[in-house]
């Protein structure tokens, strides 16, 4: 089973090499093999040490005892011992092969072809540049250049004890590696199925990215009795819902749940059963994972219930389903001699994806019950609500102030989330602030017209306040003015409906064509309209069309708050990178108030098709290049490519995967056959995406 809380403790504050070959051997009974090469790798290792001053070949010792506590394949273990000896020493592979097989050598040349693709395409941390986007390029080669899951494994282990040994770096170097770690390694954490890594290294990132927000949901947890249940969201987890949904911890609706495990996959059902013959189900949140297991074998039965005034997820499981649930691919590993590579079949299917690190549950209405139901303010007053109503519209049925204004209940004197489903005969008592809260993500989560009516009305105030302030800094980044002279301008020209440039670049390019000839009649400002060309240029890429009067070289989705398709977003610009947030996004307001340099986005209206594509490359420098440049300009997006696959001396085959807005394969093969050999073009529908 994964560390536990406590080994995660004893791991971190291991420093010497006794005390961490005691630790490995705690986890795993040494052998020859296994004590052969923890020697070579004291040897190889023996006159370097870390940042904090420990001998350096602790780190690999530790890292191979993670690696044996997740799985019992031996040539993982032995490769984690060794992982640094090839980068950082003079040993070869092919000495790592003569002493501990090919096996072995194998993984070590996939991890130090890691840590060469991330020194080739990661920014360097002594570079201001933003490390976001070569973050995102560095995990899309990983995927699709490692064939070997094993060898992700091992560094997912090699991150997690990097991580634990952070507090020996600078700051700057904190962060750097944190961001790495949050965008990197996370996912593919979380791709593998291994959900106690994937956690524990976004709940270890998110303290060193988020130190504020950390402590704020430390100390809340920390203040609650949470003892007598089974589990608690991750931090990280926690934190993301709060800024997707723009909500306080407290009404996060399933931050706790229960797990109940046993031993037979029927016995699920009968759990199940007593669960929600016991407590009321919230049917919209029911997946039953063990009939249909998820692509990687998870398998769980998932549902959502009330208790009192609480909510609660309540996951049942077998124990072989928990296995596999916290360890993911490595709970099928089985070393056997020989070291025969490892291999299943959805394996066969990991892409990249620019996917969020949680997915997250939709609050949606209960339609299975129609009649009404009464509850009772405080002083007795009674109030008709339809079935499925929650705290939220119990407080816009009293006064439409108090809805806009609430920030808690008190249901039967117990302190309740907002989002409370009420029981009839229910008294319940509303907890209001001094000002309006706009609740945007909750529109579905309300029964009744006049909650929706009036949240809707918070909400497009808040958005219209934002959009104003979006306004000003889009035409300021494309004229190069400072904001305070745009408003200014907008003022005495009484252009009161310049919002409206948010939503409709055609009304962006008149308004700067309005103020291009307005300044141009000032002697003043004739040399600088001269210098300056104010012309907006279109931008179409990752599904978004961007209106940029500078050059746009790439998009990304930052990480703080995971904008999906549809949602109300708005970009930053950061030299020639475009950075895009959700509008209701707090990192993102502060840049607003920061009058960052913005740009015009918007979604792009149109279908996008999946494609793989195996083509036949005359085997010859620079052919490959001059394929990608001539796809390039086809407007694809490549989402994975793999070469080497030998057909003779003088051609071999190319794999692609990629996206594209062309619907008619026909025509699109006779463009590539154009170009080059077509072995196979098919059209693949990807469930993620859609």
């Amino acid at each position: 089973m994964p560390p536990s809380q406590l080994d995660i403790d004893i791991i971190r504050n291991i420093h010497d090499v006794d005390s961490a070959t005691t630790y490995l051997f705690d986890q795993v009974p040494p052998s020859q093999i296994l004590n052969k090469a923890l020697a070579f790798s004291k040897e190889s290792h023996k006159h370097q040490v870390r940042k904090s001053g420990e001998p350096y070949v602790v780190h690999p010792i530790l890292v191979a005892a993670i690696v044996v506590s997740i799985t019992s394949d031996e040539s993982m273990a032995i490769s984690a011992l060794l992982h640094d000896v090839v980068e950082d020493t003079d040993v070869s592979i092919e000495e790592i092969a003569e002493h501990f097989g090919k096996d072995v050598a194998h993984l070590v040349a996939g991890l130090t072809k890691i840590d060469s693709l991330r020194d080739n395409e990661l920014v360097p941390s002594s570079s201001n540049e933003r490390l976001i986007l070569s973050a995102l390029t560095f995990r899309k080669m990983l995927l699709a250049s490692i064939k070997d899951v094993r060898v992700l494994v091992v560094k997912l282990c090699d991150r997690f004890h990097n991580m634990l040994t952070l507090d020996a770096l600078k700051p700057d170097k904190q962060k750097r590696i944190s961001e790495e770690t949050l965008v990197v390694y996370a996912p593919i954490a979380h791709r593998l199925g291994i959900s106690f890594l994937k956690n524990i290294l976004e709940d270890l990132s998110f303290g060193y990215l988020f130190p504020k927000e950390k402590q704020k949901i430390d100390t809340y947890l920390h203040e609650e009795d949470f003892e007598i249940l089974s589990r608690i969201k991750h931090k990280y987890s926690i934190y993301l819902k709060m800024q997707r949904k723009g909500v306080s911890i407290d009404e996060i609706l399933d931050l706790l749940a229960v797990r109940i495990i046993t031993k037979e996959p029927v016995q699920c059902y009968t759990i199940l059963g007593l669960v929600h013959l016991n407590f009321r189900p919230l049917a919209s949140r029911f997946k039953d994972y063990i009939s249909i297991a998820k692509d990687n074998g998870y398998q769980t039965i998932h549902t959502t219930v009330f208790y009192n005034t609480a909510i609660f997820e309540v996951q049942i499981r077998t124990f072989e389903m928990h296995k596999t649930a916290e360890l993911g691919v490595a709970a099928h590993w089985k070393y056997k001699s020989g070291g025969n590579n490892v291999k299943l079949d959805w394996l066969d299917s990991l892409q990249y994806q620019n996917e969020s690190a949680e997915e997250f549950y939709d609050l949606i209405k209960n339609d299975l019950y129609s009649e009404d139901i009464s509850v009772f303010s405080p002083t007795g007053d009674v109030f008709t609500l339809p079935r499925g109503a929650v705290a939220l519209d119990f407080a816009y049925a009293v006064h439409t102030a108090v809805g806009n204004r609430a920030i808690s209940a008190l249901v039967n004197k117990n302190k309740s989330s907002l989002l409370t489903e009420l029981n009839n005969g229910d008294i319940v008592r509303i907890l209001t602030g001094e000002s309006d809260i706009p609740r945007c993500s909750w529109l579905n989560a309300v029964k009744t017209s006049k909650a929706k009516t009036n949240m809707r009305f918070i909400c497009n105030a808040r958005i219209k306040e934002i959009n104003s302030k979006i306004a000003i800094n889009i035409i300021a980044t494309v004229m190069n003015l400072n904001h305070s002279r745009v408003q200014d301008w907008l003022e005495s020209h009484n252009c009161t409906n310049y919002i409206n440039i948010v939503d409709d670049v055609d009304h962006l390019k008149n308004l700067i064509g309005k103020y291009t000839k307005d300044i141009s009649k000032n002697s003043r400002f004739k040399s600088f309209v001269a210098r300056h060309r104010f012309k907006l240029k279109k931008f179409t890429m990752a599904g978004l069309e961007i209106y940029s009067s500078s050059h746009i070289s790439n998009v990304v989705f930052d990480y703080c708050c995971h904008p999906k398709s549809g949602d109300e977003i708005m970009a930053f610009l950061d030299k020639s990178k475009v950075h895009v947030h959700h509008k209701m996004c707090k990192n993102a307001l502060a840049k607003i108030n920061n009058y960052e340099p913005m740009v015009f986005i918007k979604w792009a209206q149109r279908k996008i098709y999946r494609y793989k594509l195996i083509a036949s490359l005359h085997n010859e420098k620079g052919a490959l290049a001059d394929f990608l440049s001539y796809l390039v300009k086809l407007d694809i997006d490549i989402n994975s490519i793999e070469l080497g696959k030998n057909s003779g001396d003088y051609t071999k085959f190319c794999e692609l995967e990629f996206e594209t807005k062309e619907a008619d394969i026909n025509a699109f093969r006779a463009k590539i056959d154009s170009k080059i050999k077509v072995i196979d073009l098919v059209q693949t529908n990807d469930a993620y995406k859609n």
